[in-house]
């Protein structure tokens, strides 16, 4: 018998986070592993009158055709994808991964190919012209990741995304408040003092749309008002199967201008060449779920951390005024629950990760 907590996840996947109406198109792109969800989500696609469509792949940036299609080929999607992502009215992705470190030994190059097949696509989600989410169904491979069991994962799963949303989007509603009101944004911690503007712009709630789990506010910062220094001296940075330890930046005038890490830097510093727009600072969060406590090396979990920021260098969002373009979008977590502080406006908002509004 299927865990009824699926079947509850599923119907918020479907309902709050895409809104799936009669007759819509709808997307379901997973691994096999995840079959239990993908059977629940297709059942509530189908009750509420609308079609269901099934990518079913392993991860792709390790399948043969991802090694052996020639670059000029790899970087263009066929026409039936391109069909699929323009056409589609919602998209939802679960994330069910046989091998996370599958894809980190592919050559940059095809890295990149990629990221340029995908680029459509991306500026469709960064626009939020269509629903869409990304969410995780529990397997071996992320629960070793997260230094649990199976049994424990999935509990821990469980207890992030079922939740409460209502009541979860009005205690976010309260610091967006603060934080729209603001002007400069000041971020202090171990080896961090860095500033920014929001003058103008206005920050979106996650509050189980999107990403499942939900839990942030996020704003696209003004593209050069980035200065100061950060060090992401708690957790590693992880982004295509690679992990960069003790990441620091310099921002000047909006742009990285000086990068290191402790482990990792070669890949970091690759990243940031990918494009002029990898070195600036595409997005702000701030994680306010309170079924988050621990680092699980999975970015969909880990920028929610109560209590904590995370700073995503490359493209923005421009559904919240951002204009910075790249082919990559990094979310790197910063943890302020000891020693950091949060101003808006020069007024202490944030201390040791608890709110003081």
């Amino acid at each position: 018998m299927r865990d009824p907590r699926i079947d509850e996840y599923a119907r918020l996947l479907v309902d709050r986070s895409v809104g799936v109406r009669p007759g819509w198109e709808v997307l379901i792109r997973a691994t096999p592993l995840a079959r239990p969800l993908i059977e629940a989500v297709t059942e509530q696609v189908a009750r509420r009158g609308a079609y269901a469509f099934w990518q079913l792949q392993w991860e792709p940036t390790s399948g043969p055709f991802a090694r052996e299609a020639p670059l000029d080929l790899l970087r263009v999607p066929s026409r039936t994808m391109e069909f699929l992502w323009d056409n589609c009215d919602a998209f939802i992705m679960i994330a069910a991964p046989e091998n996370t470190r599958e894809g980190a030994d592919l050559p940059e190059e095809r890295r990149q190919a990629l990221l340029d097949r995908s680029k459509s696509f991306r500026e469709r989600q960064m626009a939020m012209e269509v629903p869409w989410v990304v969410c995780e169904y529990p397997v071996h491979a992320t629960a070793q990741e997260a230094g649990m069991t199976l049994e424990e994962y999935t509990e821990f799963i469980f207890g992030a995304v079922l939740l409460d949303w209502d009541a979860e989007g009005q205690k976010m509603k309260r610091i967006a408040t603060v934080f729209d009101a603001a002007e400069e944004i000041r971020i202090v911690g171990e080896q961090t003092d860095l500033t920014m503007s929001l003058a103008g712009r206005r920050g979106a709630i996650d509050d189980g749309h999107i990403n499942m789990p939900g839990g942030e506010v996020f704003y696209s910062p003004i593209e050069d008002s980035v200065e100061g220094t950060v060090t992401f001296s708690e957790f590693p940075a992880v982004y295509y199967g690679h992990e960069v330890e003790g990441a620091r930046f310099v921002f000047e005038s909006g742009r990285i201008v000086e990068a290191s890490a402790r482990n990792g830097e070669a890949f970091l510093l690759r990243t940031l060449d990918t494009d002029e727009g990898a070195r600036r600072l595409g997005e702000l969060g701030i994680g306010c779920n309170p079924g988050i406590q621990r680092f699980t090396k999975n970015v969909g979990f880990d920028e929610k951390i109560d209590g904590t920021v995370h700073l995503a260098i490359g493209n923005s969002y421009t559904s919240t005024g951002g204009k910075n373009v790249s082919r990559i979008h990094w979310d790197i977590v910063k943890d302020l629950r000891r020693g950091g502080q949060l101003y808006a406006d020069g007024v202490l908002v944030q201390e040791d990760g608890a709110w003081r509004l």
